[in-house]
C-alpha cells in the first residue's frame, strides 16, 4: 500500500513539473512584457521623466494637470463617443448575421470565412485599403454618391464632422467576424424546441428573435459586450493609420493620445497617468456591467 502510495506520488510531482515546464514560457512572457510593465506605468504615473535624466518624483501633479488639460479632456470624450458607436452597431450586426448563417443557407462556410477574414487580416493593412475606399476625389463610396446626384458627398477622413464615424466604420468592418464566430457558438445551444413552441403559438421572426434568440444569447452577450468594450477603448492603429489624430484633434482617443505623449513628447510619467486613469475607466465600466448583468443574463 505505502509502495503504490510513494509511486503515486512521484507521478504526481512528474506530472506538475511537465505541466509547470509547458507553463513556464508563457509565464516568463507574462511577466516579462505584460505584469512588471503595467507595475512600472503605475508607479511612473507619479513620477516626471523624459527618458533620459533623472525620474523625479511628482505626486499627484501629472494627475491634477490632467484635470486641466484640455487634450485630454477631448481625447476622453472621442473615446466615449467612438465607443457609443461602434460597440452596439458591432455587436447588433454580429447578432443578425450569426443568426442569418445559423439558418443552413447555401454556401454557409464561403459566407462566414467572407465575414470572418477581415478579422484576421492585419489592421493596417485593412486601414490602408480603407483609406483609398474613403478617397474623397477617388474613392469607390464618393464616386456612387456623385453617381447618384449628391454634389458634395462627406470628406470622410479628412472632415472633422465624419473621421470618427469613418474610423468606426472601419473598426465595425474588421470586428464583425470575431463575434459573429462567438454568437454562432451560442446559438448551437438554443433549443429547437423552443422555437418549435413559439410556431405553434404563431410567433414570427421577429418576436421569436427577441423573445427566444436574444435572452438565450444574453450571456454570451454580456461576454462580448467586456470584449468589445475593452477592444474600443484600445483603439490605436486604424486612428494612427487612418487619421493620426485629426483633423483636429476629432479622433484624437486615449490610447493615440498615450502613445503620442510618451513617444514623440517624452513625457513617461504624464503618459503613465493617462494609461491609469484609462485603466480605471474601464475598470469601472466593467464592475459596473458585473453587477448590472444579474438582471438581465439568463444562465
Amino acid at each position: 500500500m505505502d509502495h503504490t502510495l510513494k509511486k503515486t506520488s512521484k507521478l504526481t510531482k512528474r506530472n506538475r513539473i511537465i505541466a509547470y515546464t509547458f507553463l513556464l514560457p508563457n509565464l516568463l512572457g507574462f511577466f516579462v512584457f505584460i505584469f512588471f510593465p503595467v507595475i512600472a506605468s503605475f508607479f511612473m504615473s507619479f513620477t516626471s521623466w523624459n527618458g533620459f535624466g533623472k525620474i523625479e518624483f511628482v505626486g499627484l501633479e501629472n494627475f491634477i494637470d490632467l484635470a486641466q488639460d484640455k487634450g485630454f479632456r477631448i481625447s476622453f470624450v472621442n473615446t466615449l463617443l467612438f465607443t457609443l458607436i461602434s460597440v452596439p452597431i458591432t455587436l447588433f450586426l454580429a447578432i443578425v448575421v450569426a443568426v442569418l448563417l445559423n439558418k443552413g443557407v447555401k454556401f454557409i462556410k464561403i459566407f462566414r470565412t467572407a465575414v470572418f477574414l477581415p478579422y484576421v487580416t492585419a489592421p493596417v493593412a485593412v486601414a490602408v485599403v480603407w483609406q483609398l475606399i474613403f478617397n474623397p476625389s477617388m474613392g469607390p463610396i464618393n464616386g456612387f454618391l456623385s453617381s447618384v446626384g449628391i454634389d458634395n458627398p462627406p470628406g470622410w477622413l479628412s472632415s472633422p464632422d465624419w473621421s470618427l464615424i469613418s474610423v468606426s466604420i472601419v473598426f465595425i468592418w474588421h470586428n464583425i467576424g470575431y463575434y459573429m464566430i462567438i454568437y454562432l457558438a451560442g446559438l448551437q445551444n438554443v433549443p429547437d424546441s423552443l422555437y418549435e413552441a413559439a410556431d405553434i403559438d404563431g410567433a414570427g421572426p421577429i418576436v421569436k428573435f427577441f423573445k427566444i434568440t436574444i435572452p438565450m444569447l444574453s450571456p454570451v452577450i454580456f461576454f462580448t459586450s467586456i470584449i468589445a468594450l475593452i477592444q474600443s477603448f484600445k483603439v490605436f492603429d486604424f486612428v494612427y493609420v487612418l487619421t493620426e489624430g485629426g483633423p483636429g484633434r476629432s479622433t484624437n482617443v486615449l490610447v493615440y493620445s498615450i502613445v503620442n505623449t510618451a513617444f514623440e513628447r517624452y513625457e513617461y510619467g504624464y503618459a503613465s497617468a493617462m494609461a491609469l486613469i484609462l485603466f480605471l475607466v474601464i475598470l469601472v465600466i466593467s464592475y459596473i456591467q458585473f453587477q448590472g448583468q444579474k438582471k438581465w443574463v439568463n444562465y
